[in-house]
Parts: structure tokens; sequence; C-alpha cells
């Protein structure tokens, strides 16, 4: 986590504790304010995205049913090759949202995906996308990735980056259809686009 309160400081200029430091970024990056710093190096395009992904799970409601039991944690999957590195188990660690802890877990198939909330397709699962997306109907399971077209593909979120900052385009339609319901808060930073639309 400190490498991200050193990210926070060199965008905004201020300096916090670890812990608040990842919220903080996520929502400085939502609201613009970090925004207007380009990104650092590669590697820490996907360290703002693990951000991006801890800030997802309170910016998303999912059903009561999303869950096994009030004590169950909120799980961020990562399907095929993971480009975060342990960072985002880092950004995660210890935090709770609602009471409920967040864990992360890494599947290599489709099929594997199971008890996820938040699922994070990974650019080298790109050519099963249709297939995972078919297979999660009528699951309450945020779909994010970055590859091209994938909201038109069925998909929920997608980070695109454009002239260094990241962006988000958000298929509403998509996440209504799964039972879940994002904040205004997200969606007006956000480029919203329907299934068919990229």
């Amino acid at each position: 986590m400190e490498l991200l309160t050193v990210i926070i400081s060199a965008l905004l200029g201020w300096r916090f504790a670890p812990r608040r430091a990842a919220w903080l970024l996520g929502a400085g990056l939502l609201t613009g304010a970090a925004a207007q710093a380009p990104l650092p190096p590669p590697v820490a395009e996907y360290q703002v995205k693990a951000v991006f992904l801890f800030n997802f799970a309170q910016f998303v409601d999912w059903p009561e049913q999303a869950f096994k039991d009030d004590q169950a944690p909120i799980v961020i999957g990562v399907l095929g090759e993971d480009p975060f590195g342990s960072y985002l188990d880092e950004v995660v660690q210890s935090e709770k949202i609602g009471g409920r802890a967040l864990v992360v877990r890494r599947y290599r198939r489709g099929e594997d995906v199971a008890g996820c909330h938040i699922l994070f397709v990974s650019p080298s699962s790109a050519a099963q996308l249709e297939r995972v997306l078919a297979d999660l109907h009528g699951q309450s399971v945020l779909t994010v990735g970055d590859v091209d077209n994938f909201c038109r593909r069925g998909g929920m979120v997608r980070f695109i980056k454009e002239k260094g900052k990241i962006h988000l385009r958000i298929n509403v339609e998509a996440a209504k259809a799964a039972g879940l319901t994002i904040s205004s808060k997200l969606l007006r930073w956000a480029t919203i686009i329907t299934t068919g639309k990229d």
C-alpha cells in the first residue's frame, strides 16, 4: 500500500494513511481530481485499475441472494493471466465494505468461476468472453475488462486508456439484467453504452 500512497501524493499532492489511500485515489479518479495527471509507467496502470476494482465494491449494490449469508465476503475474481500481481491483494487486505471482507480469487478457466461478485476478465481470456458471460447469465456478477468491444459483447465495465488516463464505459443494461445497481456517483464519470455499441 505504500506505493499507492506515493501515487496519490504525486497525483494530488496530499498525504494520507495507506488504508484510506485506496478509497481516496479511486474517489479522486472518479471525480476527475487525479485525472489531469498522466498515469505513471504501465505497471502503475494496473495498480490504478486494482484500486478501481476495490472501489466498484463501494459503488455497486448486489441483491441479498448474491451472498451465501451476512458474513460472506465480496469476492473479486481475476480470470486468466493476472496483470495485477500481488497488488490487488494488497489493496483489499483488511478492508471491509458494509461489514463484508474482500477477498481475491484467481481462475484459469471461465467454467471455474463461482461465488464471484466482481470478475476482471484479463486480455488473455478475451477469446472466451462470450462463453464466460453465457455461463454467468442469471448471476449477479459485475464483469470488468479492458479488451476491445468488451461492453458491446455484453461485459459491464470497460477500462479505456486514452492520452495516459483511465476512463470507464459502463453497460448499465447488462448490469441491471444481472440484478446489480450501480451508483450514480460512478455513472456520472463514465460513458454509458448499451450492448452492441462500444
